[in-house]
């Protein structure tokens, strides 16, 4: 009767080609591997060693490294607590929020800390809108002027701006400045398009309306201001696409 294997010992069969057979009295097992997969002594595992530089390898000249690992870090969401539920919010979020959180408290340091974060981030608002503002009202002067300048002149083969100082408008008691219109070739041949559709619908609905006025029967009349009706709506429809005051 042969004799039972001890456990670790197990193994290929002896005389096999590729077994690991280990010497008589050396246990395999946890922490004992057979001796022909040991590493010899004074012999690297890694003979080719780790890559030159591997380990503390610069990032490259345009390489912003830890801006974008500071910004990963942000935008990463966890789950915090909210009133009796779980949320899940990015780590900037939730950061804020706790700072606004201990300031309601009344801690002077958050409240400081996040009436100054709040007034830096208004007055950048503030100043990238009124730096669009200018731009606008500028590039509306100017254009008012070569475009004047064009029709003195009787040039009628320069291309058109875009966007169109029409199409620009500004409102100084509001300080807003809006574009109506298009502002790429794109969306100019879009803007086309529909100004056709408009003038097909404004011809129909002329049509439409002197028959109206000619029409005697009354399944006739009702079925012309039916027609009106909607032709109307598709030109307030396409008016507003426009950009134009109904």
């Amino acid at each position: 009767m042969k004799e039972p294997r001890k456990p670790g010992s197990e193994g290929p069969a002896p005389g096999k080609p590729g077994s690991l057979v280990a010497r008589p009295g050396y246990e395999v097992g946890y922490a004992k591997p057979p001796e022909g997969s040991k590493f010899r002594k004074g012999v690297s595992g890694n003979p080719r060693g780790r890559p030159k530089g591997s380990k503390n390898k610069l990032p490259a000249l345009h390489e912003e490294r830890m801006k974008a690992i500071i910004l990963e870090e942000a935008y990463r969401t966890i789950k915090v607590r909210d009133g009796t539920r779980n949320v899940t919010v990015p780590i900037a979020r939730a950061v804020l929020r706790s700072l606004a959180v201990n300031a309601v408290k009344g801690q002077h340091r958050s409240q400081r800390l996040f009436s100054e974060l709040l007034a830096s981030v208004e007055t950048s608002n503030k100043t990238t809108y009124d730096e669009w503002l200018k731009t606008a009202i500028d590039y509306k002067i100017e254009w008012d002027r070569e475009l004047d300048r064009r029709k003195r002149l009787g040039i009628t083969d320069a291309p058109p701006p875009l966007p169109h100082p029409d199409h620009v408008v500004i409102d100084i008691r509001n300080g807003t400045a809006n574009i109506i219109g298009p502002a790429t070739r794109e969306e100019l041949a879009e803007y086309e398009k529909w100004v056709e559709r408009r003038q097909m619908f404004e011809e129909e609905l002329e049509y439409l309306q002197q028959a109206l006025e000619d029409a005697v029967d009354d399944n006739e009349l009702a079925f012309i201001k039916q027609e009106i009706g909607q032709t109307e709506k598709v030109l307030k429809v396409i008016r507003r696409a426009l950009g134009e005051k109904e």
